[in-house]
């Protein structure tokens, strides 16, 4: 008896350390489209048999929705956030065009979006801005089963491009160019004149202004934690995806990520954008959490190739992203440089190639580096 109560305890005890050695995995994904709740829940059983603990879920704007699918994903063992753009909003009857964000050259957002048409951008110093994206993520967030609110756009327009990305716009973009610099409306210049004594559009190259620049990195975090409060009054979590660094994200898209009151970030470490191998993902993790003082979970965001027989003939970056051979990397290199876990975009992307190395990878002591 007390042998077979010692053999018990032991296959108890390896069964909790193969356990303890998985990695938190989340992934981006959306829908549900015309799909019926069986094929719903057929799919994301299937990502929790493969090793991921929770869906960022992209479902539009209607609580109702997200209460139909969070109940399959909950019931599937996921945790479940709502994947929810926030400064990009399309044409909608409660937004006003004056909400929208102004270009150097006195463009609005909302006529003469840069570089892609969904590229509608709010002013985030506009109150409206705020009302409207409070009331649209506390009305989620007062959903039972919406865990968290992960936010996405939450910045201003591109200045500078990902450098992968200039071909595919015909850009060389080693400068901010008047026509992707935001936000110059009458309050934004007002306001920093106020604050700064300088009037912004008498200055001859505004990119040279610091304060200019820390002004609007503020406006973004000052939202963000007003939307933090909303949310964690329902409560309920908020994270958000954003851009590297946060020394790319600042450069980028004014992103002073760091200072943003969330419970979570999920940097978008997407290497084939900035011209990098997977051994990049790791070393911009480091930052990431450095950055933070460790005091905030990072998930390392990993961009998954869809066709990776295709890879070296695809133009658009949107296409390439981390092959089967490179995904143990830029996860083992994530987790040896302090992240909490990954996020995959995303699972649809993925192929048994990626999946096999994937199990391996994920299964992965790292604590021991």
């Amino acid at each position: 008896m007390k042998k077979l109560f010692v053999t018990a305890v032991v296959i108890f005890t390896m069964i909790s350390c193969a356990e303890k050695t998985k990695i938190p995995v989340y992934a981006w994904t959306g829908g549900p489209g015309e799909a019926t709740d069986q094929e719903l829940m057929a799919t994301f059983k299937n990502y929790k048999e493969k090793g991921i603990d929770g869906l960022m879920y992209n479902g539009g704007h209607n609580p109702e929705t997200y209460k139909r699918v969070g109940k399959l994903v909950k019931d599937a063992g996921m945790e479940f956030h709502t994947w929810v753009p926030t400064m990009v909003q399309g044409d909608n009857p409660k937004l006003p065009q004056d909400l929208y964000a102004i270009n150097r050259n006195g463009e609005s957002a909302f006529d003469k979006p840069a570089y892609v048409s969904y590229y509608k951008f709010l002013c985030p110093n506009k109150e409206g801005s705020f009302t409207f994206l409070s009331e649209l993520y506390g009305n989620i967030a007062a959903v039972e089963e919406v865990d968290g609110i992960h936010l996405d756009y939450i910045r201003f327009p591109d200045v500078i491009l990902a450098e992968g990305l200039w071909d595919k716009y015909g850009l060389v973009m080693n400068e901010e160019y008047p026509v992707a610099d935001y936000c110059y409306c009458d309050k934004c210049v007002g306001d920093f004149k106020e604050q700064s004594g300088i009037d912004i559009k008498e200055v001859e190259d505004p990119s040279k202004v610091q304060e200019w620049k820390q002004f609007r990195y503020d406006l973004i975090t000052n939202i963000v934690n007003r939307l933090s409060k909303v949310v964690h009054d329902k409560g309920k979590k908020i994270n958000a995806a954003v851009f590297p660094g946060p020394s790319n994200a600042m450069k980028m898209v004014r992103q002073e990520w760091n200072k943003w009151d969330l419970d979570a970030f999920y940097p978008m470490n997407y290497n084939d954008f900035y011209l990098k191998g997977p051994e990049w993902v790791g070393e911009i993790t480091k930052e990431e959490v450095e950055s933070v003082k460790g005091e905030k979970p990072i998930f390392s965001g990993l961009f998954i190739c869809p066709n990776p027989e295709n890879k070296t003939k695809e133009n658009d970056p949107e296409n390439h992203g981390l092959l089967p051979s490179e995904i143990e990397t830029a996860i083992r290199t994530s987790m040896e440089n302090g992240a909490a876990g990954i996020c995959l975009f995303t699972p649809e992307r993925m192929k048994p190639e990626h999946w096999k190395a994937f199990d391996k990878a994920i299964h992965a002591d790292y604590s021991k580096k």
